[in-house]
Order: C-alpha cells, then structure tokens, then sequence
C-alpha cells in the first residue's frame, strides 16, 4: 500500500510521538528501578500510581504512533543501506511496538492480580483485566520485569545504531528523525520538504 505522505524523513507527529515516549521511557526507567526500594508511605504509594500512570501514558501514546505509522508509513530506507541493515531495522521497529504495548498490559495484569484500584493520574479509575490472583501476580510481576530489561537492551540497541549511522557511516538515519536542522544529512539524503 503506497503511503498518503510519501518523504525521506519522518513527519513531525512520527518524531514528537518518538522523542516524548523516550522520555518517558527514560522517566519509567528510573521510577521503576528505584520505587521497590522506598519505605512504605504515601511517597511510595503516589510513585507507584505515577509509574502506573506514566505506563498507561506510554500504552496509548505507542498505540497512536503505531496507528500514524500504519496510515502514513515509514520513509524510504536511506540511500545505500544494506538490506540486511534494512531487515534488522523493520524487526526492531515491531519488536519496539510490542514491548511499548505488552510492557503497560503486563503492569495493568499485575496490578489487577493484585487487587490494586487503576487509576490515570487520579482522573479516572480503568477497570480490572483479571481477578484477584497471587499466582498470576507473581507471573505477571516476573514477565513485566523481563520485558523491561528486553526493551532495555533493544532501546540501546536502536540508539547506539542511530549514532553509529550518523558518527561512522555520516548518513542522515538520526538526522531525520531530529527536527530539522538540529543535524546536517549528507547532501544525497537530505530530507525532502513534505
């Protein structure tokens, strides 16, 4: 299917949905990692209803950009890029789409298997996906860990491949998905004006 927004470059909604859910991968991260260790408290019960809250966040926000990406496509691989580099990309494209979506799903199993009430940022409360359940807790509790540290590694992955595009190889990969002029692409990939 021939994209509505054919370019070279990602379009302004594909590069602010991408850098905002970093971000906020980036503040999950740290939440999560560090939130277990605070004493018990109405400090920790409000960082655990942030995580939760920042999670659901991500969820929507990945569904959104999977959605734009789906009805305006992606942009034409860079000039001279293997196909195999190609191939590699496309599987970590959708393997990212399916951690930022099943890594919120996993927290709102868990927090349903728990007995915990869900709410986003104390506007409105979600329903449960599952009944009261310990064991499903903990396997929940344990497949969202393990899916932390996947999307972990594969966001260290894609970014120290972006900056080995742009540092070693001088092509515009990082460059178009930066607002323009923040870097310069080599003048046969610049990206074209939409």
């Amino acid at each position: 299917m021939p994209t509505p927004f054919p370019r070279t470059d990602w379009s302004a909604l594909s590069k602010a949905l991408h850098w905002l859910i970093a971000a906020l991968i980036l503040a999950m991260a740290w939440i999560g990692l560090t939130m277990g260790d605070m004493p018990n408290g109405p400090d920790k019960i409000a960082t655990y209803a942030l995580h939760k809250s920042i999670g659901l966040s991500i969820f929507a926000l990945a569904a959104l950009r999977l959605g734009w990406r789906l009805y305006a496509g992606a942009p034409a691989p860079v000039t001279g890029t293997p196909r195999w580099q190609e191939r590699i990309a496309s599987a970590t494209h959708v393997a990212l789409y399916v951690l930022l979506l099943a890594l919120p799903l996993t927290g709102w199993l868990l927090n349903s298997a728990a007995g915990f009430p869900l709410q986003w940022f104390g506007l409105f409360n979600l329903p449960s996906i599952a009944a009261r359940d310990e064991a499903l807790h903990t396997l929940a509790v344990q497949t969202h860990e393990a899916l932390f540290w996947a999307l972990a590694v594969l966001v260290v992955m894609h970014a120290a491949a972006a900056l080995y595009h742009h540092l070693f190889l001088g092509d515009a990969t990082l460059a178009r998905m930066l607002p323009r002029g923040w870097l310069r692409a080599p003048a046969n990939d610049t990206p074209e004006t939409p």
